[in-house]
């Protein structure tokens, strides 16, 4: 992040997502906290996984993204899935149905 200490775990790639949406200092992802700051990211048309998530609590508690507890983790996953489901469909589509199987016979198997 440009002209400021160099973020734990937050690569070149990230720390340009982060910049694009406004978050440049350790301050601005304070202020953000870390759902917030991932899904100004997401929101941004940029498609970040997981891990980006997990990387900007990690930065923020000061220790590598895989120290994050499972307990930590479940929290931030279930608190973005949350803030994703309050956001409006993309425009052109509908929102996407529930996925369903269709098995098909062939004319061989007898029926």
């Amino acid at each position: 992040m440009n002209a400021q200490p160099k973020l734990r775990n937050i690569g070149p790639k990230s720390a340009a997502w982060l910049r694009q949406v406004g978050l440049r200092t350790r301050a601005d992802l304070e202020a953000a906290g870390t759902v917030d700051a991932f899904m100004r990211v997401r929101r941004a048309g940029f498609k970040p996984g997981l891990n980006l998530l997990y990387a900007i609590e990690g930065a923020l508690n000061d220790c590598h993204w895989q120290e994050v507890s499972e307990a930590r983790r479940g929290e931030l996953v279930a608190a973005t899935e949350a803030a994703i489901a309050e956001l409006p469909p993309p425009r052109g589509r509908p929102p996407a149905g529930p996925v369903t199987t269709t098995v098909m016979s062939s004319p061989d198997d007898g029926e």
